[in-house]
């Protein structure tokens, strides 16, 4: 059975979408990051996004053919264009890359089938979509990579109402200021 993993960038206190601006030094603003990122996600076989993060993510679909791209995005466009994707949308109309398609509702049975029957981990990307897939308890692992700034206020990566109890597993400085910590349900 695969795992469900979140992933996503958080400011130091908690936010996983900043109320204004951004959430400050990111992963594609560090090679070493990025390669970090390329590693631990390579194995992943489908993303389930929501309609907000797949058009951000989207933009990995043709990455590799801007000129001078460095090796560690050209690697991490080849690793998002290879597995599978699925939009929860009510509003898109379509999608704009292979290997993806739109589902209308987050089904949490659904999703449970998916896990038991994938050969590789899946991901849920975004707060919003991950909410519904922490509430239903789907998901066994969580990445947060946690940068050094506060910004006050906006969407939390945990939402609110939930109470879990997470085992540490693993946890990395970057020169950056950026840590990673891992943890997966108990």
């Amino acid at each position: 059975m695969a795992k469900l993993i979140y992933s996503m960038i958080t400011s130091l206190d908690g936010y996983a979408e900043a109320a204004e601006g951004d959430l400050g030094t990111g992963p594609a603003d560090d090679q070493e990051v990025h390669t970090f990122i390329n590693d631990l996600f390579r194995p992943v076989g489908t993303y389930l996004y929501g309609r907000r993060m797949y058009e951000t993510m989207v933009y990995w679909e043709t990455a590799h053919t801007e000129p001078d791209q460095p090796p560690h995005i050209l690697q991490y466009a080849r690793d998002w264009q290879a597995a599978e994707k699925i939009v929860y949308s009510t509003t898109l109309e379509s999608v704009s890359s292979a290997k993806t398609r739109i589902e209308r509702t987050f089904d949490p049975d659904a999703v449970r089938k998916l896990k038991a029957e994938a050969d590789h981990d899946l991901t849920v990307d975004g707060p919003n979509l991950a909410a519904q897939a922490i509430a239903a308890g789907l998901v066994d692992e969580y990445h947060l990579f946690i940068t050094t700034s506060v910004v006050g206020g906006g969407k939390r990566f945990f939402p609110d109402g939930v109470r879990l109890d997470l085992e540490l597993v693993e946890e990395r400085a970057f020169d950056s200021g950026l840590i990673h910590a891992r943890y997966r349900t108990r």
